[in-house]
């Protein structure tokens, strides 16, 4: 099995509760952490939080900075063997007479996001011996409601955005003849408040499992 030690992992939308507790985690487990968000005073308390890890600013939802950010984590010959999406937040209520425009366009950002960052870095995840997506998805999707109509189907849509990747590994994999060794993941959870912990110890153990058997899974942390 790869192991998480020495791989380099990208945490998008590191600048948060669970960014902090995953940046620790993979930090611990000895993998190299590049932490990005777009806020340079949360991202210095971050580095001072986890010394050793890289900090990287930008706004994911720009697709020139995000090309940006490419080009300086390859400057050196580096190459991403994870990313774990974090980019979110939550806005709803109301009924579907309450879901604005407004709210969805602040709730897609996290697919604009998820988007550019996977299309940037899918020939370093493609190319690594051991690479693994994941993204924080919600229970909501299963079960949605008139009040969160926004944030349902936004997760939904990155949800299928993630499968498609699982897929696009899996088919790359199959026309070169080659064992698995990428997988897309999708973590499942009511609300991330007081699971920082255990989506942080479940992505470092995705690298405990082969790729074949988590490829294209969705995992319900909440079960």
């Amino acid at each position: 099995m790869p192991e998480v030690a020495g791989r380099t992992v990208l945490i998008a939308g590191a600048t948060s509760a669970s960014g902090l507790v995953a940046a620790r985690a993979l930090a611990d487990a000895g993998a190299r952490v590049i932490a990005v968000g777009r806020d340079p005073r949360k991202l210095a308390e971050l580095t001072a939080a986890v010394p050793g890890i890289r900090t990287e600013e930008a706004d994911l939802t720009d697709q020139a900075d995000v090309a940006a950010l490419a080009e300086r984590v390859h400057a050196d010959g580096g190459r991403i063997d994870g990313v774990l999406h974090l980019v979110g937040g939550w806005r709803g209520g109301g009924g579907l007479a309450g879901q604005t425009d407004d709210d969805y366009r602040f709730l897609e950002g996290s697919l604009t996001a998820l988007r550019h960052v996977t299309r940037a870095f899918d020939a370093d995840l493609r190319a690594s011996p051991g690479a693994r997506l994941a993204i924080v998805s919600s229970t909501s999707v299963a079960r949605p409601l008139a009040g969160g109509a926004n944030y349902a189907a936004l997760k939904a849509a990155a949800e299928a955005w993630t499968r498609a990747v699982a897929q696009g590994f899996a088919k790359a994999a199959r026309d070169a003849e080659e064992p698995l060794q990428a997988a897309s993941v999708v973590f499942r959870v009511k609300a991330l408040e007081g699971l920082e912990s255990a989506l942080a110890e479940a992505y470092v153990a995705l690298w405990d499992e082969s790729a074949s058997e988590v490829n294209d899974t969705v995992i319900d942390l909440t079960a």
